[in-house]
C-alpha cells in the first residue's frame, strides 16, 4: 500500500489536531506500530487513535492506495472500459453487508485525488453516492484551491450534503434557484437570469463531473425528495425510461425522454453535461444495471466506478 499526505489550509486552532493526526497517520501505516504503540508515544488512549485515523482517512488527509497487477476487478475495469468506450473505470471488490453507496464514494474521491489539479473546478450532481464522497474530499479540495460548482438547482439539498467548512465561500458556487420550476415558463425565466446564467456558463468550465445515477424505481432520490410522483414514474417506466442524471429520464439506449418534466428542470442537459472532459458516474447495485447501461450507451458519462458484482452485471446485460 502506498500511502500519501497533503498539506492543507487550516487555522492556527486546528493545527495542533492536524498534526496529531499526521502523526498517528505515518507511525501507523509507514513506520507499522500499533495503535496502542502510538497511544503510548501520543500519550492518547488506544480508542482515540483509532478514531483519528479513521478520521484521518474520511477527511482525505491520508490516502490508501493498494497497488496490485492481480485480481478479477482489474479484468472488469479493462472489459468494462473496452465495452463501453470509457476513458477508464474503477471496480472495486463486493462485500456483503458492506454499505454499497459509502464504499462507491470512497473510490470517487480517490480518483478525484488523483485526478483534480490545483485550481481546477469540480461540477457535481446531487444525490447520496455524490455526497459521501464529496465528504471525503475536505481536505484535497481546500488544499489544492478546488472550486465547486452544482449542476442543477436546489441550494439546502448541496449545503446539506456538502457540510465542508474547510471550503472557502468563494469557492463554492451554487444555483440559486429550485431543481425543479412550477411551470416551464417558470424554468425558462429563472434560466435567463443574469446571476443563473453566468453559472451555468460556468459548468462549461469544469474539469470533472461527478454525478449520480438513478434508477427509476420507488426507492430513487427524484421519487425520495417529491419531485417526481409514483404515477409519473410509471408513466415514464412505460415510454421506457430506465434511469435518470440531473433528473433528465433516458432509455436504454441513453436517449432523453420527451417529458414535460425536463422543460421545468434547472440544470445542465445532459448535452451540456458532455461537454465536461472528465464525467465521472459513481454507481452499483442490480436494481441499477439498467440505468447505468443507458448511462454508458448515451455517453453521458465517461468514467465508471462501480462494484464488482454490478460490473459483472453490466457486462452481462449489455447485449
Amino acid at each position: 500500500m502506498a500511502l500519501k499526505a497533503f498539506e492543507s489550509p487550516i487555522t492556527d486552532v486546528e493545527m495542533e489536531d492536524e498534526e496529531l493526526l499526521s502523526r498517528a497517520a505515518w507511525y501507523y501505516y509507514h513506520d507499522g506500530l500499533t495503535q496502542a504503540d502510538i497511544g503510548e508515544r501520543l500519550n492518547l488512549p488506544r480508542l482515540k487513535i483509532s478514531r483519528m485515523l479513521e478520521k484521518a482517512r474520511r477527511l482525505g488527509l491520508i490516502q490508501v492506495q493498494v497497488n496490485s497487477t492481480y485480481g478479477s476487478c482489474l479484468a472488469l475495469e479493462r472489459a468494462l472500459t473496452g465495452r463501453f468506450g470509457l476513458h477508464t473505470s474503477v471496480v472495486i471488490p463486493s462485500l456483503e453487508g458492506g454499505h454499497l453507496n459509502d464504499r462507491l464514494g470512497q473510490a470517487a474521491a480517490q480518483y478525484l485525488m488523483q485526478t483534480l489539479k490545483p485550481g481546477a473546478m469540480l461540477a457535481i450532481g446531487w444525490g447520496d453516492t455524490v455526497t459521501r464522497a464529496l465528504q471525503r474530499l475536505a481536505y484535497t479540495v481546500a488544499s489544492r484551491n478546488i472550486s465547486i460548482i452544482s449542476l442543477t438547482g436546489g441550494v439546502t439539498g448541496y449545503l446539506q450534503g456538502l457540510g465542508l467548512p474547510q471550503i472557502a465561500a468563494p469557492n463554492i458556487h451554487l444555483i440559486p434557484a429550485p431543481i425543479v420550476a412550477s411551470s416551464a415558463t417558470l424554468a425558462q425565466a429563472l434560466r435567463e437570469e443574469p446571476q443563473i446564467a453566468e453559472l451555468f456558463a460556468m459548468t462549461r468550465l469544469a474539469h470533472a463531473a461527478l454525478v449520480g445515477i438513478g434508477a427509476t424505481n420507488a426507492q430513487a432520490t427524484l421519487v425520495q425528495s417529491g419531485y417526481v410522483s409514483p404515477a409519473e414514474l410509471t408513466l415514464f417506466q412505460r415510454m421506457g425510461a430506465v434511469g435518470d442524471i440531473l433528473g433528465q429520464f433516458f432509455d436504454r439506449s441513453g436517449t432523453p425522454l420527451d417529458i414535460p418534466l425536463h422543460q421545468q428542470l434547472i440544470g445542465v442537459s445532459l448535452e451540456q453535461l458532455r461537454g465536461i472532459p472528465i464525467r465521472i458516474g459513481a454507481s452499483g447495485g442490480s436494481q441499477k444495471v439498467a440505468a447505468m447501461i443507458g448511462a454508458l450507451r448515451g455517453g453521458h458519462i465517461n468514467v465508471l466506478i462501480t462494484d464488482e458484482e454490478t460490473a459483472a452485471a453490466l457486462l452481462r446485460e449489455d447485449t
